[in-house]
């Protein structure tokens, strides 16, 4: 019989403690979730995933899943820059604010200067910041993230602030923009090329009308964003620096990576993915509120928690959090089907979330004890 052992320090190989990637957990675990809203709404006459209604075309329920795919587009982008700040053994608490800031300023830089031939009502500033090309309060808006990222990631890596106590600090400050910026009015009437970022048809554009998407392009530019930050975070050395200094920032620094400036980095392009979801947001709205991207914070973080990204950083992956973003999505318009009244939703997804951090403490537990 041939020893198994060889090659591997005296070790042998144990064919019991394989076990399969946790995104497969997640993935088992929304099938589950839709199972469940589908029976229930079988048992109320009606159906959550499938079209029951014999005036309306196709198998599914298109309605139901365009809406689910738009809430979870633009707080999952939010989601995928905390990922990348969680694997890193942080936490941002300020995306949500840095969305509404963003959305104040950026709408003030979109406007247009007449509506319906008459002077636009809302304008903030004068006829010179009227009319501009789009591309403006595209710059405008991730220069903003980039500040306040710049800010929370020095202040984290370079006076040693825990991450806690320092996005807290801009999650309030940046609220506080939000609503001094316009003396808390609302600012509307963009230009019509601003509106179209979120509401055009990008990808029926793309494929020549061949497949017509109206409306979807916040979803569209999450599904790229996933991919892309997917790929970085797997195959670059970007993501491999996340990975170590997570695992332990100790040995990341002995190993020679840059761990303060690396964390500043990776705080930057997260407050540049809420400033990505503030652009689309107001675009898809027509207007910005000062109140704009309030609990988003706590909402990416709980996309990321579910879909097994681990709070002590280290460990998970994009995937996780696109999964866990839609069971987040599902798990809202499932209540919503079966007509739970919000404060019981909220209350449920709260024990979700402590559920999911719970787990994730088990598995460590049983990990360190070699099981």
């Amino acid at each position: 019989m041939t020893d198994r052992t060889a090659g591997v320090g005296g070790l042998k190989y144990d064919a019991s403690k394989r076990t399969w990637p946790n995104e497969l957990n997640v993935f088992f675990a929304l099938i589950f979730i839709v199972f469940v809203f589908e029976v229930l709404n079988r048992l109320d006459g009606g159906s959550f995933l499938f079209n029951v209604r014999e005036n309306m075309p196709g198998i599914f329920n298109q309605q139901r899943i365009d809406i689910m795919i738009l809430q979870v587009a633009v707080t999952g982008i939010i989601a995928l820059g905390v990922t990348q700040v969680i694997i890193l053994g942080g936490i941002d608490l300020s995306s949500g604010s840095i969305v509404g800031a963003t959305a104040m300023i950026v709408m003030s830089f979109a406007q247009t200067e007449l509506v319906n031939g008459n002077p636009n009502p809302k304008a903030l500033f004068g006829a010179w910041a009227m009319d501009l090309p789009v591309i403006v309060p595209i710059v405008v808006g991730l220069a903003c993230g980039l500040v306040a990222g710049l800010i929370n990631g020095l202040l984290i890596a370079y006076t040693k602030i825990p991450p806690f106590i320092a996005t807290l600090g801009m999650m309030v400050s940046a609220r506080g923009v939000s609503r001094w910026w316009s003396n808390g009015n609302p600012i509307s009437f963009p230009t019509e090329s601003y509106a179209g970022l979120a509401n055009g048809d990008v990808l029926g554009t793309l494929t020549f009308g061949l497949l017509h998407w109206k409306g979807q392009n916040p979803a569209i530019v999450f599904i790229v964003l996933a991919i892309l930050f997917h790929l970085v975070m797997r195959y670059t050395l970007y993501g491999k620096r996340c990975y170590a200094i997570g695992s332990n920032e100790a040995a990341a620094r002995m190993s020679g990576i840059n761990v303060d400036r690396h964390k500043v980095l990776v705080y930057t392009i997260a407050s540049m993915m809420a400033a990505v979801a503030a652009i689309l947001l107001t675009s898809k709205n027509v207007t910005a509120q000062a109140g704009m991207g309030m609990m988003y914070e706590l909402d990416a973080i709980a996309m990321a928690v579910i879909g097994g990204i681990s709070l002590s950083g280290g460990r998970g992956s994009i995937v996780g959090t696109v999964l866990g973003a839609l069971i987040f999505s599902v798990i809202v318009s499932g209540f919503t089907s079966i007509r739970l009244d919000a404060f019981y939703q909220d209350m449920v997804k709260g024990a979700i979330i402590v559920g999911a951090v719970v787990l994730d403490q088990w598995r460590q537990r049983r990990k360190a004890a070699g099981k």
